[in-house]
């Protein structure tokens, strides 16, 4: 049997997710072939031992998935999700982007026409003029050029048509007045090459209301052009290129809604127990914290300069949320900018027996958002008496203070005084903010964030395969890439954060003891907002690899294959906030100030350095095996083993009081998996059950206001099946379920930022006043709660400190512990070398008292647990029917419905990280011309408006641990025509 290969032709497309398959024969309701090169060689769908779904364009259209978010829609085990920060994930059997940072590697492989795309874009966009969409379900190595541990998403153009000349056209109008227009023009230049130019715009109002100003925001304002070129010389050669543009600029909104059951003590911002549509207390912020009065007295600041006090009431506490999750209430308007260059390359050619084929893609990439990170509006006048006091110190009115040290404050920040515009500094490069002259002015305070990403990359790719006549045939091929990323970064600004870094830093400059010189210029702490910078990132990656196939007969086949791969990174970052004084009227950046020497950005290695810089390198060996076996020309059985890998990376670099791994490891599966595909007549079924053996799953975490990266075990199984079901070929019906489990199979013990006590009641949680954190005071003996209270309330009662005692959290809190304002620096210290009093307090006349601080909170065991955003259960089911008319006309009406079950945002599981399960449901009905040459249709998908959360994301503790959540598209109709010939 010949293996006939197709190398560079991308898999192909009707897999039984589809809606379309003939009752007979190798088409599908639409026409296509089903044709599938999976494995690098054209085979009939149901002769590939793989679990692999794909889409056609036709099929595309009818069900109405217009964007990658539509896919998991009607695919088993797959789901799919916005992330926090300016990301997406593509999660395949519960394995998708847990890895939050630069360094990580995508689990899931964006492909287009084959060739990996790293950073992409893609899955912003709206679809269109493809040939075909592919998912692979399972590691992937030996195939593809780009290592994945979940699958494969390749997403296959429309290609040139030599043959004639050819035009499409769509448009489509809808409410949120949307309008999408789509073209192409296909045009042949003699025999042999042909040019095909296709593009998209999108123009649509807001999905959300903004109550401030009466707005729609969360907009879209985008395109895309495509242009592709074949050269076919000869009938074993072709030439393809494409280059592709892709640009975005609206107000998209990057997180959809916030959830907080607001805590009353503000020492957690937000409690345990509920997803409520509140607001975090803003006293557990570092914002809080830093300016409050409590904190300025223990620098022997004035507490008239404190914006407000941890025991009191906040600048958020007035403000009233709306449970509508497509209603906020913010003064910032989001911004997003987004765009992508791709120049794609492939020739191949046949020497006989032997294919060759030579690949290349060339990349660039960027990412910018801003928008308000608590989606609120605080209180200015809570503020009114600190900036009172500080428009007097500018004045000179306070004896002691000489007004040169704070005129430059006042000028910054309220220049026209306390009564006038507050000015907020913008997320910009030269860490100077308000200071430089680089800043925002509003009635109200300000607090927003900024995602921002420049990337390039290339590849290239050489494969060669034999196409003989015998029982044997092979597949060599090897891949070699390079990434750049020449700026990431995340920013955190407030009006409170440029208050606190000047009132902070001219302090500091004021209170100079006179033998280090006495008072030095005036100056404000930089940078005056919280930056995370990837200034540089490398990565290098090559892989070879290879694949055997031999038929022991026409009904049994072996295919084994191995890969090595070696990746190499190199990353220099740095987090700044408030590390450095600088002078006011500093100019280029703040990194020029005379005292940067005291900013230490890598304090694991000896001196100061202004960057941490670290390399890593990971090379692995990985393979598969399959066995399959062909009962029939109908039914065919496999059992298959592969192993898949997904190299490590580098942690950001973090404020030195915290403490993380410098990098992760690779994550390393092993995944087993049986199969068959069947076809009865006029049914055909499909069913998979697999089981991996994950070992380092890569998982984040917020530390510090930044994504930080572990590694644990687990252990996933599941079953899928798909069905389609053909008593005519003009009335189709798809049917499609999944089940999965998955789990924590090892023991791993994380502090939960939600629960610092880790569930236990003798432990005082602690906000840490000094940089916003939770810390857990224990007792060493289990159960001594009233003890660990007692010593908390003796510290805190300290004249040095003078803060409150413990206290509790409050009924249906989901926090049994009660909880404090301290210094867990302090706390611990103390209890490691107690003074006399408390020594006699506790009887404790020598060593230290039975205490200890957990800085990262109490560990708890997730070993058991599930993996987030990995649904317990999947069902899909699609009907249509076409009517034929006498005239040649046709009108299909389709409905399509799918229920994804529950699954948990947050690897620590629990109540309040659960994400319910939810139904969609999508409507359409099509008129077809004569041939399908043109078209009109009116559809209507989300019919029950369901407004379900898709993920989640737990912010830090020092920003008050709110949830952001991400949702499906509200309801959308409308009606589109649209011709072809």
């Amino acid at each position: 049997m010949k293996f006939n290969a197709l190398i560079g032709s991308s898999i192909l497309a009707m897999a039984v997710a589809t809606p379309a398959m003939a009752q007979s024969g190798d088409t599908d309701a639409f026409g296509g072939e089903i044709v599938v090169t999976a494995q690098r060689q054209s085979e009939r769908l149901q002769d590939v031992p793989i679990a692999v779904s794909a889409f056609s364009a036709e099929s595309l259209e009818a069900q109405q998935i217009e964007n990658p978010s539509d896919l998991q829609l009607t695919l088993p085990n797959v789901t799919f999700t916005k992330t926090n920060f300016t990301s997406s994930s593509f999660t395949i059997r519960g394995i998708g982007d847990l890895c939050v940072g630069v360094s990580c590697d995508s689990a899931t492989a964006i492909h287009q026409n084959e060739s990996p795309l790293i950073g992409t874009r893609l899955f912003e966009t709206e679809f269109f003029d493809l040939e075909r969409i592919e998912v692979l379900r399972g590691p992937q190595g030996t195939l593809f050029g780009r290592n994945a541990t979940s699958g494969v998403v390749n997403v296959v153009t429309a290609k040139p048509d030599l043959s004639a000349f050819g035009a499409a056209g769509d448009f489509e109008y809808g409410n949120y007045n949307s309008i999408k227009v789509k073209g192409m023009v296909n045009l042949p230049i003699g025999d042999t090459l042909g040019v095909r130019v296709a593009g998209f715009y999108l123009n649509r109002d807001g999905y959300t209301k903004n109550l401030f100003d009466n707005s729609r925001i969360d907009d879209r304002d985008m395109y895309a052009v495509r242009g592709s070129i074949r050269w076919q010389p000869t009938p074993d050669t072709t030439l393809d290129l494409l280059g592709y543009y892709f640009r975005e600029e609206d107000n998209r909104l990057r997180i959809q809604k916030q959830y907080c059951q607001r805590d009353p003590t503000g020492v957690l911002g937000c409690l345990n127990n509920r997803r409520d549509p509140g607001v975090t207390n803003a006293n557990s912020t570092f914002v809080g914290v830093l300016t409050s009065r409590e904190f300025l007295a223990i620098r022997s600041i004035p507490t008239a300069f404190g914006l407000g006090s941890l025991y009191g009431p906040d600048a958020l506490s007035t403000f009233q949320s709306n449970p509508d999750p497509r209603i906020v209430n913010t003064d910032y308007t989001p911004n997003y900018f987004s765009d992508e260059l791709q120049i794609q390359g492939r020739l191949e050619h046949s020497f006989g027996a032997i294919n060759v084929s030579l690949a290349g893609v060339y990349q660039e990439a960027s990412v910018d958002s801003s928008q308000d990170y608590n989606l609120s509006i605080q209180d200015r006048s809570f503020f009114a008496p600190a900036l009172n006091t500080l428009a007097a110190a500018a004045a000179g009115g306070i004896p002691g203070l000489p007004a040169a040290y704070f005129a430059p404050i006042a000028a910054a920040l309220i220049p026209g005084g306390p009564n006038g515009p507050l000015c907020t500094s913008l997320a910009e490069e030269t860490g100077l903010g308000s200071y430089g002259g680089f800043s925002t002015c509003t009635a109200t305070p300000q607090d927003f964030d900024r995602s921002n990403q420049d990337s390039s990359s290339w590849s290239g790719e050489l494969i060669i395969s034999s196409d003989l006549d015998g029982p044997f045939n092979f597949l060599v091929g090897g891949i070699y890439g390079k990434s750049h990323l020449t700026e990431n970064s995340y920013y955190v600004n407030s009006f409170g954060i440029d208050y606190l870094t000047g009132i902070l830093g001219t302090f500091t400059a004021l209170g100079n003891p006179p033998a280090a010189g006495g008072p030095l210029a005036p100056s404000f702490l930089a940078t005056p907002f919280f930056r995370n910078n990837t200034d540089d990132l490398r990565v290098r990656s090559y892989g070879l690899f290879g694949e055997g196939y031999f038929e022991f007969n026409d009904t049994l086949k072996l295919t084994a294959g191995l890969r090595y791969t070696n990746d190499r990174k190199a990353v220099r970052a740095r987090s700044t906030l408030a590390n450095f004084l600088t002078p006011f009227g500093q100019t280029g950046s703040a990194f020029d100030s005379p005292f940067v020497g005291t900013f230490d950005a890598d304090p694991g290695t000896a001196g100061n350095q202004l960057f941490q810089e670290r390399r890593v390198g990971f090379d692995e060996v990985t393979g598969r095996a399959v066995l399959d076996w062909k009962i029939t020309p109908d039914n065919l059985l496999y059992a298959s083993y592969s192993r898949g890998y997904k190299s490590g990376g580098i942690n950001p670099p973090l404020q030195p009081v915290f403490e993380v791994d410098e990098s992760f490891v690779p994550e390393i599966v092993n995944a087993f998996e049986i199969g068959s595909k069947n076809r009865f007549g006029a049914l055909q079924i499909n069913v998979t059950g697999f089981y991996y053996k994950y070992k380092d799953l890569q998982l984040s975490r917020i530390v510090a206001r930044t994504s930080v990266n572990d590694n644990v075990d687990a252990d996933i199984w599941g079953l899928e099946a798909e069905a389609v079901i053909t008593p005519t070929p003009d009335f189709v019906v798809n049917l499609g379920a999944s089940y999965l489990n998955t789990k924590v199979s090892s023991d791993k013990f994380l502090g939960n930022p939600r629960d610092p006590s880790g569930g236990r009641s003798d432990t005082v949680i602690i906000k840490d006043i000094t940089n916003g954190s939770n810390c857990a005071v224990v007792p060493t003996t289990a159960g001594n709660a009233v003890g660990v209270q007692t010593y908390v309330a003796a510290v805190n009662s300290d004249p040095a400190l003078q803060l409150q005692p413990p206290t509790s959290f409050g009924p249906n809190s989901g926090i049994n512990s009660p909880g404090a304002f301290g210094i867990c620096s302090v706390l611990a210290a103390t209890a490691a070398n107690p003074p006399a009093p408390l020594r006699a307090l506790f009887g404790v006349p020598t060593g230290p008292l039975p205490f200890i601080v957990e800085n990262a909170g109490v560990p708890v065991n997730i070993r058991g647990n599930k993996l987030p955003q990995a649904p317990n259960v999947k069902f899909n089911a699609g009907v249509q029917y076409t009517h034929h008319f006498a005239n040649d006309m046709s009108l299909t009406p389709r409905l399509d419905i799918t229920y994804t079950g529950d699954s948990y945002g947050n690897i620590f599981n629990g109540r309040i990280n659960k994400i319910n399960g939810y139904a969609q449901a999508n409507a359409q009905i099509q008129l077809n011309g004569v041939d399908k040459k043109w078209y009109v249709k009116a559809f209507v998908s989300n019919i029950f408006d369901s407004q379900p959360v898709t993920g989640l994301y737990v912010t830090d503790q020092s920003s008050g641990l709110f949830t952001n959540v991400f949702t499906l598209d509200p309801r959308r109709y409308g009606i589109a025509a649209g011709f072809r010939f």
